[in-house]
């Protein structure tokens, strides 16, 4: 409990001010872990102990990357994630492996560091780029890509890395090895196949119990279950967790997963950065500060350099090479995880890590700074072209975004079907989830009064939002949301009665159907027909209702904004339809009239 605490002051203190002096998030845990840790107050006794607890953050961290990993979407990015990223790392990687070999490292140990080094931070470069406004932008998307490929490639290396490990440990006898390896590929097999024919059900029975605790508790299980068969088996926790999110990539309960997991990761990660702090071995830079700085500003050169060769290998424009080796030459916090697991296997020895971690530390800590004077400067701050009509972005996927499913908004969702116009449907329903997937659309099971719900269903990037939802109170929530989130969102809303239709009007929905307005009118108008009025006429007749009622609306909509937080009691539902009543008697009686002069007199209608 104490350590608790003091970890939660110290992230509550430092993380804000970093974050205010524009240093980021991961460079406040960092330091609050400085502070906290035996080289400054010693307010933790055991910091290698929490360094071992909070790498369940990464394990949360890799199942996030592996939701997100959908085929689909690799795809469409297969040459910016596998030719460029595979280049960056590969240029930076072999680099760095060649002077590490040259320094006195042996080849698989150089390799190891040459990998470490090569990887970037991934949450500190999405930061970085969400702050300046960059994350839609060309070197936005392409250092995404070179993160996306560098998160895929440190899992096979993690899964390595006890084998070779063992290897080296073996002296020539393999069995072990051979029995660690069929081990390893079992726990895989058990894990795909487990993924494959069990999750879905499961999620949809939870779904059906409409507990989020227990929706919560199930995703908890798997990403932890995953993580603890693959280190039964000898492989790394993440690698587990990372498989279990790609499972899970294309089920209709990913947003909802995703939401639920996302505070533990974020948590969690913070802790391990903290920790990190706290093992970061600030004496070796106190007693060598030129040669620690020298190294990390090595690092800096390097990857500035290959991410320069890689660039133009991939052929794209030197400003956006620039942009790329300031955004990326510094560590990555899977470095950590990667010469941890090394040093746990025997292929690094214990000083060599703790310098290489203290150098990653040092350069995530300086690449906040690096980036702001680099863009200060004015050289590398991205150019921005003028808003043209024919510029902006064709929406292609999520282009819709139906937000409830029932009968109201499967209409809209038939009728775009038919036109071929792509939608996405987010449902509480578990059932009617998995009826429409069945037709292939994109629908997912969700409490849509939820931001992070929302936020995960794209409701930032669809072009349209239809508020489908029967209950009041939901649409009410959500509506609110939307408009408080996604200020500049289309919202188009369903209204189950007027006073539901005001209170969205009130919100600032500018588009507003009540539900059982024009089905009634259309009713009306077959029964002026079978009257005998002639089509025009009843056409008319309709219309000029249909303004009126409107126009009521509205001006009812100021004469009760004091009731407006109240729910419609039965009597007031009367005295409104009396008022309405003799609204209609009052406007629309000359328009009646005409309508009546044209009933057929020798039809036999009452």
């Amino acid at each position: 409990m104490y350590s608790a605490l003091v970890f939660l002051v110290a992230a509550v203190a430092v993380v804000p001010l970093c974050k205010k002096l524009g240093l980021g998030e991961v460079l406040g845990y960092l330091l609050a872990g400085v502070a906290i840790g035996p080289a400054a107050l010693g307010l933790v006794s055991d910091p290698e102990q929490v360094l071992g607890f909070s790498q369940i953050g990464i394990v949360f961290l890799l199942f996030i990357i592996g939701l997100e990993l959908k085929l689909s979407r690799l795809k469409l990015m297969r040459q910016a994630v596998f030719v460029f990223g595979g280049l960056q790392l590969l240029t930076a990687g072999l680099a760095i492996a060649l002077i590490a070999w040259l320094l006195g490292l042996s080849p698989t140990a150089a390799l190891i560091v040459g990998f470490g080094l090569g990887l970037s931070s991934t949450p500190l470069v999405l930061q970085l780029l969400g702050e300046g406004g960059e994350l839609q932008s060309r070197q936005g998307r392409y250092a995404f890509s070179i993160l996306l490929f560098q998160d895929m490639a440190t899992i096979p290396v993690l899964a390595l890395i006890p084998f070779l490990g063992a290897g080296a440990n073996l002296d020539g006898d393999s069995s072990a090895m051979i029995k660690d390896i069929v081990l390893g590929v079992g726990a895989f097999v058990i894990l795909i196949l487990c993924g494959r024919y069990l999750l879905r059900p499961l999620f949809h029975q939870i779904a059906r119990v409409q507990s989020r605790e227990m929706f919560l508790a199930v995703a908890l299980m798997v990403v932890l279950g995953a993580a603890l068969l693959m280190e039964k088996a000898g492989l790394s926790m993440a690698l587990g967790a990372f498989v279990a999110g790609v499972l899970l990539a294309d089920s209709e309960y990913r947003p909802a997963i995703e939401a639920d997991i996302q505070p533990f990761k974020g948590l969690l990660l913070g802790l391990f950065f903290m920790a990190v702090g706290m093992t970061a071995q600030i004496g070796l830079l106190l007693e060598e500060p030129l040669r620690i700085l020298l190294l990390v500003l090595g690092l800096f050169v390097v990857k500035f350099l290959m991410l320069l060769l890689a660039t133009r290998l991939f052929r794209r424009p030197w400003p956006v090479a620039l942009r790329l080796g300031v955004l990326m030459g510094h560590g990555g916090e899977f470095g950590f995880v990667l010469f941890s697991a090394a040093l746990a296997a025997g292929l690094l020895e214990a000083p060599l890590v703790n310098t290489l971690i203290l150098i990653v530390s040092l350069s995530i800590a300086l690449a906040p700074l690096i980036n702001a004077l680099a863009l200060r400067s004015g050289l590398l701050a991205p150019k921005k072209k003028p808003s043209r009509e024919y510029d902006q972005p064709q929406r292609v996927e999520n282009q819709v975004l139906i937000i409830g499913f029932s009968r109201f908004g499967q209409v809209v969702g038939r009728v775009l079907q038919n036109l071929q116009i792509p939608f996405t449907v987010l449902d509480s329903d578990p059932e009617r989830v998995d009826f429409v997937r069945r037709y292939g659309h994109q629908v997912y099971f969700g409490d849509a009064s939820r931001l992070d719900l929302l936020e995960a269903a794209g409701a930032e990037r669809a072009y349209l939002l239809v508020l489908a939802v029967s209950d009041v109170d939901v649409s009410m929530r959500v509506a609110r949301l939307i408009r408080r989130r996604f200020p500049r969102a289309k919202l188009l809303a369903r209204a189950r009665d007027r006073y539901h239709a005001q209170q969205l009007m009130r919100l600032g929905v500018s588009i507003v159907i009540r539900e059982l307005l024009l089905s009634s009118l259309e009713m009306s108008r077959r029964v002026l027909m079978e009257l005998g009025v002639k089509d025009e006429v009843a056409e008319h007749t309709i219309e000029t209702f249909y303004q009126h009622d409107e126009r009521t609306l509205a001006q009812q909509m100021e004469t009760t904004r004091e009731t407006q937080q109240l729910a419609q009691s039965h009597e007031q539902a009367n005295r409104e339809l009396q008022e309405l009543f003799q609204a209609d008697e009052e406007s629309l009686t000359p328009g009646t009239l005409e309508a009546s002069s044209t009933l057929d007199k020798s039809s036999h209608h009452p």
